[in-house]
């Protein structure tokens, strides 16, 4: 009778204990993301930079409004020899870009290369390379949102680790990265983004071990 009841005894301990440190890894985890969050927000560029410099091309990867506007203000004050456009809608063409923005038409017929290819910013890097390898560009300006940032630069240094990569961050008055917790749209963009961030260093990390 004794041992019947000592052994469910045990089986409770084991079990207490088991949820115990459940909750203790849970709790690590979600703190070490919670920081990882932080410090990933931190780290997005609130205002825009004041481009001194000049680059071989100019890459823009598709995604927001303000983007191609951005690149091309950058083209027509002579920062790149070239644009590139990344991730570009296969029904939009070099026409229906002039047709938006006429004051850049003449630049747009001369120096923009459109890509239809790449779905996403593992593509937009894969076709970056090929272009700047087709080109001999061994410097680009790249262009696009404030909190794509860190991920796009990410995969373009992995796909071409011999050029250099010069981020021209757009920031936009609609995402107020400096506030981020006082706009839950703004903290969810940030955070759905810096789970990417992460599933991109850990895919990266995984290669070059390999």
């Amino acid at each position: 009778m004794g041992q019947e009841t000592q052994q469910p005894s045990r089986s409770r301990r084991w079990i207490r204990r088991a949820i115990l440190a459940a909750t203790i890894a849970g709790t690590g985890v979600a703190l070490v993301i919670g920081w990882g969050f932080i410090w990933f927000a931190g780290q997005v560029a609130t205002t825009e930079v004041a481009l001194d410099r000049r680059a071989d091309g100019i890459v823009v990867l598709t995604g927001g409004a303000s983007r191609i506007a951005d690149a091309m203000e950058l083209l027509a004050a002579a920062r790149g020899q070239r644009l590139f456009i990344t991730g570009v809608n296969r029904a939009t063409s070099s026409s229906e870009i002039s047709r938006l923005m006429p004051t850049y038409e003449r630049l747009i017929a001369c120096c923009v290369d459109l890509d239809h290819r790449a779905l996403d910013t593992v593509g937009n890097a894969v076709e970056t390379r090929r272009w700047a390898t087709s080109r001999g560009f061994r410097s680009l300006i790249v262009v696009t949102s404030s909190y794509h940032m860190p991920r796009a630069m990410s995969e373009l240094a992995e796909a071409m680790p011999e050029v250099t990569l010069i981020a021209y961050p757009v920031v936009t008055d609609k995402i107020r990265v400096e506030s981020w917790w006082t706009s839950a749209s703004t903290a969810k963009l940030l955070f759905s983004e810096y789970l990417k961030y992460i599933v991109a260093q850990v895919r990266m990390r995984l290669r070059s071990a390999a």
